[in-house]
């Protein structure tokens, strides 16, 4: 089995406790939907596909666990180095690059390493493409605007 495929049946389970269904379902969108977002842009590219759909699928697992998004990108950082650990899916340096873009994600202003761009970079992307009818946020807009640029789609 996969490495991906492994994580993602550790992601469904923690999902699942989740008491509120419309949360659930909302969580499990977003996790998926930034760890395909996140496939794209890795081709495109030139990163390791498997390890940014690794980071997107634990990018919010924190927020998801506790109900709060209270600096949620670095104890995300903190939970996905435990989860990662308990699993052995990667090595000490695939650890390291998943929790640096968990980390850095939710700073959407600041310019970080590849894959920590692609974080960010795939989570706008489901931000803005999940639900066309919203605006885009400001502090996401020109993200959106790059990344539509890179796909040549005009915003």
């Amino acid at each position: 089995m996969s490495r991906l495929k492994e994580l993602r049946k550790y992601v469904d389970a923690e999902l699942n406790k989740m008491q509120d269904p419309d949360k659930r379902i909302s969580a499990a969108a977003h996790l998926y939907g930034v760890s395909l977002a996140a496939a794209l842009l890795a081709e495109k590219r030139g990163l390791d596909p498997e390890l940014c759909s690794m980071a997107a699928m634990l990018h919010d697992m924190h927020a998801y666990k506790t109900g709060s998004y209270d600096d949620h990108a670095h104890k995300g950082a903190e939970l996905a180095r435990e989860i990662l650990g308990e699993l052995k899916l990667t090595d000490a340096g695939e650890t390291e690059l998943i929790c640096s873009a968990i980390y850095h994600h939710d700073d959407k202003y600041a310019v970080d390493s590849p894959m920590d761009e692609l974080l960010k970079d795939a989570d706008v992307i489901h931000h803005c493409f999940n639900d066309v009818s919203k605006p885009v946020k400001e502090k996401e807009q020109a993200r959106y605007e790059s990344v539509c640029k890179e796909f040549g789609l005009k915003t």
